[in-house]
């Protein structure tokens, strides 16, 4: 049994498309609704039937009032980290602390790049996920003396004055899957969002994908048990058992605890835009798990 001693967190992944203009807008209010920790939002800033991620969770984070936003995860080749850090920070403090940030190395580069970004190869992009970290926590860090220099391959901050500072310490998750990008998950972020369809393997990808992850934070001279790891997840209700993650809410419930406990997972995030399947997850299925989880460790 894994056991990284993390609270459970369950959210929704939702599409930010444009219309109707405040469907996305009124899942959140619904997600809140069902109960659920965190409300996040894919980012594809070429995609012209989408809102802008950013402003759209800005907006959300206006018509909420307890659940925490994040992106799931944000383009970093459209989003400069000093630029990033800034808009984090700042909607974490209009926000009172709401804010997390899922960082992306890139997906779909024809459109990266007629949005005006340069196509970067896996190398350059994973370590432009490497530099910008430290990009964005410098900038946050209002105590440290002078302004933030950073000489990266990718990334340059040339004095850039530090601050705001966030209303709480924003974690950064990175959405990883190659060895490289997991190494550096584990030496400098604060978690792992990754998404079940595309593990290669499935939920067996977990354990081995964690490892590297455990792997990169002792060599960093980190504690593992630092970084929580949340999976983005699909699937459907239905009366009768269909396979994984398709099935009653009380099966759902018993699959969900079985990957809390073996692989160590601490946030099922359900990738929906069904107001009825979050309120299913949110009410019904996020209880049920906290219950079992907490008997399985005598809690």
């Amino acid at each position: 049994m894994t056991d990284y001693g993390h609270d459970l967190t369950f959210g929704s992944f939702l599409t930010p498309a444009a219309s109707p203009p405040q469907r996305a807008v009124d899942l959140a209010v619904v997600s809140e609704q069902a109960g659920l920790d965190l409300v996040s939002f894919q980012d594809h800033p070429y995609q012209p039937s989408f809102h802008d991620t950013w402003t759209l969770m800005t907006y959300v984070a206006a018509r909420t009032e307890r659940i925490r936003i994040s992106g799931n995860v944000l383009s970093l080749p459209l989003r400069p980290p000093a630029v990033l850090a800034r808009a984090a920070a700042s909607l974490d403090r209009l926000s009172d602390g709401r804010v997390e940030v899922g960082l992306g190395a890139g997906a779909f580069w024809d459109g990266i790049v007629a949005m005006g970004a340069r196509r970067l190869s896996p190398r350059e992009a994973a370590r432009s996920v490497e530099e910008a970290i430290p990009v964005m926590r410098g900038l946050w860090a209002v105590d440290e003396p002078g302004g933030l220099r950073f000489d990266g391959t990718i990334h340059e901050v040339r004095g850039a004055k530090r601050g705001p500072a966030p209303a709480h310490p924003i974690p950064i998750r990175v959405g990883a899957y190659k060895p490289r990008m997991l190494g550096l998950t584990g030496r400098l972020a604060n978690g792992w969002l990754p998404s079940l369809t595309y593990l290669p393997d499935g939920l067996a990808s977990l354990t081995p994908m964690s490892r590297r992850i455990d792997e990169g934070a002792a060599a960093a001279g980190r504690d593992p048990a630092e970084l929580d790891r949340i999976l983005n997840i699909g699937g459907r209700f239905t009366r009768a058992s269909e396979g994984l993650f398709a099935g009653p809410p009380g099966q759902w419930a018993e699959q969900i605890t079985d990957v809390a406990l073996v692989h160590g997972i601490s946030g099922f995030v359900l990738m929906s835009d069904d107001p009825e399947d979050l309120m299913v997850f949110g009410r019904e299925v996020a209880p049920l798990v906290r219950e079992k989880v907490a008997a399985e460790r005598g809690e």
